[in-house]
């Protein structure tokens, strides 16, 4: 098989193409085809490293998302998954065979049987994004833990960089969900995505008084904060949130530390908690992956321009190419097309 590989830290200019035997499913474990692969920062993030030139043993293939279809199964499994199609998730944490390859083997929990209806584009965007969203709309202590119709009726969750791949993610699955959604995002052009998405209100942050606006909507505040940046943000949501509201964290864009307000925060008993897919608790995990599964079989979730989620494809032979774009910060889903 072709695989994408790097053997130190570093820019894209690491990452090269292997030719290896095909790999084999261990006790437990599937074999996958991919047919896409998916690029998530965390992706870029981990192939940088702390410093560029500190060497990687084994070679590393990089991605953690993909959609492919199972053509081989490990004791213990059965055949029931063989030649279905399937989305993964995490495949590359702490395991050397991500899914920028023609293969990748993983633990059977870690894949989810996608429909026929669905495009292997929409699987290869779902597990990062989507896990990590359902994590962040599931921790509110006054909140539900499963996602689906009529689980968040009556709750407002407020979705901060709307246009993003979370953030996409976290208003489809809110809407499901039936909440209400507001979001915010910083031009006209992702505002029209952010639309396209399902939002009921959109905020461009930077021409509106975000927390006026909020207030002006939800007068009680808001339940649920969906947060890509808290050091920026974390006055203007002590500010927005209601009574026993939860600012769940998920990326630490515009600064690695915060300052909170401890009196705005401590009157309506508010809540921060930080949110890290790969170290998040197994349950949640697995409750998330059956609801998006719930999610994608109801076609409440999808991806493309018209999904407020652009995608932006690129061949094997061109991931160095595929993960600058992610790290240049491409607004939509790159994608790494492996087959046809």
């Amino acid at each position: 098989m072709q695989r994408i590989v790097y053997t130190e830290t570093g820019g894209p200019e690491v990452l090269r193409v292997v030719e290896e035997p095909d790999p084999h499913p261990g006790p437990g474990e599937v074999r996958v085809r991919i047919h896409r692969s998916g690029i998530n920062p965390t992706d870029w993030k981990s192939r940088r490293g702390a410093k560029p030139g500190d060497p990687i043993h084994p070679p590393q293939t990089p991605n953690h998302d993909g959609a492919g279809v199972v053509d081989a199964a490990g004791d213990g499994v059965g055949s029931a998954l063989t030649a279905l199609r399937v989305w993964v998730c995490e495949a590359a944490y702490q395991h050397p065979l991500g899914t920028a390859a023609e293969f990748t083997v993983l633990p059977a929990r870690q894949v989810v049987v996608l429909p026929d209806s669905a495009s292997f584009d929409l699987g290869a965007c779902l597990g990062v994004p989507f896990v990590t969203a359902h994590r962040c709309l599931t921790v509110a202590e006054d909140g539900p833990t499963r996602l689906g119709p009529g689980t968040m009726q009556g709750r407002t969750v407020l979705v901060a960089g709307g246009a993003g791949a979370v953030g996409n993610a976290a208003i489809q699955l809110a809407r499901w969900s039936d909440a209400t959604v507001i979001t915010t995002v910083s031009n006209a052009r992702k505002a029209q995505l952010a639309a396209a998405a399902g939002a009921d209100h959109v905020i461009d942050y930077t021409t509106t008084d975000v927390v006026s606006e909020v207030r002006k909507i939800v007068p009680h505040g808001v339940n649920n904060i969906v947060e890509v940046s808290a050091a920026r943000n974390a006055t203007l949501d002590a500010a927005a949130l209601g009574m026993h509201g939860t600012v769940a964290v998920y990326a630490d864009n515009g600064g690695d530390a915060m300052n909170l307000p401890i009196r705005s925060l401590m009157v309506p008993n508010a809540r921060v908690q930080f949110v890290l897919l790969y170290t998040a608790p197994v349950a949640a995990k697995q409750r998330a992956l059956v609801d998006i599964e719930a999610a994608v079989l109801d076609g409440a979730v999808r991806v493309g321009e018209r999904a407020g989620l652009p995608i932006h494809h690129f061949p094997l032979s061109q991931a160095p190419k595929a993960h600058e774009a992610v790290e240049n910060g491409a607004v939509g889903k790159v994608l790494i097309d492996v087959r046809d």
